[in-house]
C-alpha cells in the first residue's frame, strides 16, 4: 500500500469517527450521518482497491475509473449546492417573516422583563 493510500484511509477513519461524534452529540441527524459514514467507507474502499473504479467505469461506458470518480463527484457537489441553496432560501424567508412579525408587534416572543408580577413592581418603588 502506498503512503498516499495510508494517509487517505487514516483521514477517512478520522472522518468516520468525527461523524459518529456529531451523531452522538445530536448536531447531525442520523440519516445524514449514515450517508457521510457510507461516503467515507466508499472513499476508503476506492483508495484501497483502485481497480474497482476502473471495473465500474468499464461497465458504465466510461473510459477510465478516475473519470468516473470525477463525474460522480461533480454531480454530488452540484446536488449538495442545490440542497444548500434551497435550505438557505427557506431560512431567509423564515427570518424575513420573523422580522416582519417583530416589527409589527405580532411576535409570539415575549420579553421576560415585561412580564413581571405587578406586586414585584410596587416593592421596587
Amino acid at each position: 500500500m502506498l503512503a498516499i493510500q495510508i494517509l487517505i484511509n487514516l483521514f477517512a477513519l478520522y472522518a468516520i469517527f468525527r461523524v459518529a461524534q456529531k451523531i452522538k452529540q445530536k448536531s447531525l441527524t442520523r440519516g445524514w450521518g449514515v450517508l457521510w459514514i457510507l461516503f467515507w467507507l466508499v472513499v476508503g474502499l476506492v483508495v484501497s482497491l483502485p481497480w474497482t473504479t476502473s471495473l465500474l467505469a468499464a461497465r458504465l461506458g466510461v473510459t477510465r475509473g478516475v473519470d468516473l470518480v470525477v463525474y460522480v463527484s461533480i454531480l454530488a457537489l452540484f446536488y449538495l449546492v442545490f440542497r444548500l441553496t434551497v435550505k438557505n432560501e427557506k431560512l431567509e424567508r423564515n427570518i424575513t417573516e420573523l422580522v416582519r412579525q417583530v416589527a409589527l408587534g405580532k411576535s409570539e416572543i415575549r420579553n421576560p422583563k415585561s412580564e413581571t408580577n405587578p406586586k414585584d413592581q410596587d416593592s421596587n418603588v
